[in-house]
Order: structure tokens, then sequence, then C-alpha cells
């Protein structure tokens, strides 16, 4: 059980680490703008995600809400 605690562990670290960088590049997609080297496609993406989400309407935010309850 220990060694399964180790992995929780990690994947937690590492997704609270990918999720700083997510939040990174969209502050810096808004600061700098989209012509930032490896930066610039993080808030395109992000908003293309919401925007799909968006235009799913229930379904939409259905999917919005298991992927909430998943992160936590």
């Amino acid at each position: 059980m220990n060694a399964l605690n180790n992995v929780r562990d990690l994947i937690g670290s590492l997704t609270g680490i990918i999720v700083s960088l997510v939040a990174l590049g969209v502050a810096a997609g808004v600061v700098f703008g989209s012509g930032v080297p490896f930066v610039g496609g993080v808030l395109d993406n992000l908003l293309d995600l919401v925007n799909t989400l968006g235009a799913n309407g229930l379904v939409g935010l259905i999917v919005l809400a298991v992927l909430l309850e998943m992160y936590r």
C-alpha cells in the first residue's frame, strides 16, 4: 500500500505542477500576447475548450462538473 500512496502523491504533485504551468501560460499570454514561444498556444487552447464546452450547453456543463470533481 505504501507504493500506491507514493504513486498517488507523485501524480498529485505532477498535476499541481502542470496546473501551475497552465496558469503561468495563461498569464503570460494575457500580458505578452500570443507571440510568446511555448506560451501563446495555451491561452488559445483554453479559450477553445471553454467555447466548446459552452457550445454544448448542458452536456458541456456536465463534462465540466466531472472534470472539476476529478481534479479534487
